[in-house]
């Protein structure tokens, strides 16, 4: 439900997406990881996945899952 209802429509998008797509096979730590970056500001998310800036470093693979994600599947 956190990553529908985010504020910003496109995150809410690209965040449901990506959500729907991989909560299922996440394990423990995959989630704690994606709860952690849903804590994030939604104008940071937004340059991270966009590649408009560089997200930090421990968020840095699972923003680039959701980019990936979020233009297909590149």
């Amino acid at each position: 439900m956190r990553a529908m209802r985010r504020g910003i429509k496109e995150m809410d998008i690209i965040l449901s997406r990506y959500a729907e797509a991989r909560l299922g096979a996440m394990d423990a730590a995959a989630l704690d990881g994606f709860d952690a970056l849903l804590c994030e500001n939604d104008q940071d998310l937004y340059q991270w996945v966009t590649g408009q800036a560089a997200p930090p470093a421990q968020f840095a693979p699972l923003v680039a899952e959701i980019a990936a994600e979020a233009s297909g599947g590149k």
